[in-house]
């Protein structure tokens, strides 16, 4: 009987150890627990004609596998569609002030984790201030996107992930439009319903000053993490731009699967984003949004 009774304490300890173990390799596999690498030897450039984008998808944290290279494949089709130069790296040292002066506009895709150098920043605080474009894609505004580096979290983001919906993961929700004749949203018309991982911040961005173009409404999901309240009321901004000296910004918390882009909607969405960041409208963020 003991002799049974140890083969079986025997047997669940191995099978604890193996999922166990299996559960720390998904966990590596998907970013976490890794040790940051930070780049300081700069991409070779290939020649670029304008408007030329950069698109950076670089982590060192939470890895979202299936859509950070669709959403280059998307990147790639929209910059053949419109004359577009588009140049793709995970390498951290492109922002450099020679480098970044060869793009229109920055894309970052998904980058978590903190990615830059204390100059690397530098150089593209200089480059947005200096009228640069950025855009930021869903995890780039996550809690461990450059965590440290305020300026970024207050200028470019105006407020902190605080979670997502586990429960089930990915939901139906509903967006209302708050600016339907926006450039970048007049396609969409006044709701826009989609399934995504849908993000909850600390705060509205709209008290940092950024222009809300989508307003996701809770009552059309369930925002529970891990048993958890995420709600963020009336107020749960979820795609916004904002001028940044000179620079245009725009950052949306959707895309998190990769079926995201190639969805019509929120393709064109990008290519109207990508749009405004590098166009020569007339519209001068310096003088017209102080």
């Amino acid at each position: 009987m003991k002799k049974c009774l140890l083969i079986i304490i025997v047997v669940v300890s191995v099978l604890a150890l193996m999922a166990a173990a299996y559960a720390y390799y998904q966990m590596r596999s998907r970013g976490f627990w890794r040790i940051p690498v930070y780049e300081t030897k700069a991409p070779a450039m290939p020649e670029l004609t304008r408007p030329a984008l950069l698109v950076f998808s670089k982590t060192n944290s939470f890895i979202h596998k299936d859509a950070i290279p669709a959403a280059e494949a998307m990147f790639r089709s929209l910059g053949s569609d419109n004359g577009w130069s588009i140049f793709i790296t995970e390498s951290g040292a492109v922002h450099n002030a020679t480098d970044l002066g060869k793009f229109d506009a920055v894309v970052w895709n998904n980058v978590t984790g903190n990615v830059l150098t204390g100059g690397q920043r530098k150089a593209l605080a200089a480059y947005i201030e200096g009228g640069g474009g950025w855009l930021g894609i869903h995890g780039a505004g996550d809690k461990s996107a450059e965590s440290d580096w305020p300026w970024y979290r207050e200028k470019l983001i105006g407020a902190n992930f605080i979670g997502h919906p586990m429960d089930p993961h990915l939901q139906e929700g509903t967006t209302y439009i708050e600016v339907p004749n926006d450039p970048i949203t007049s396609h969409l018309g006044d709701q826009w319903v989609r399934t995504d991982e849908w993000y909850s911040f600390d705060r509205s961005p709209r008290q940092a000053g950024m222009t809300i173009l989508g307003n996701l409404d809770e009552s059309t999901y369930r925002p529970v993490f891990f048993g958890d309240d995420i709600r963020m009321g009336s107020d749960h901004p979820i795609m916004w731009k904002t001028c940044v000296g000179a620079g245009r910004v725009f950052y949306t918390a959707m895309g998190h699967t990769a079926e995201s882009y190639i969805e019509p909607k929120f393709v064109e969405v990008m290519h109207r984003a990508v749009d405004w960041a590098i166009s020569t409208d007339g519209y001068n963020c310096s003088i017209d949004r102080p």
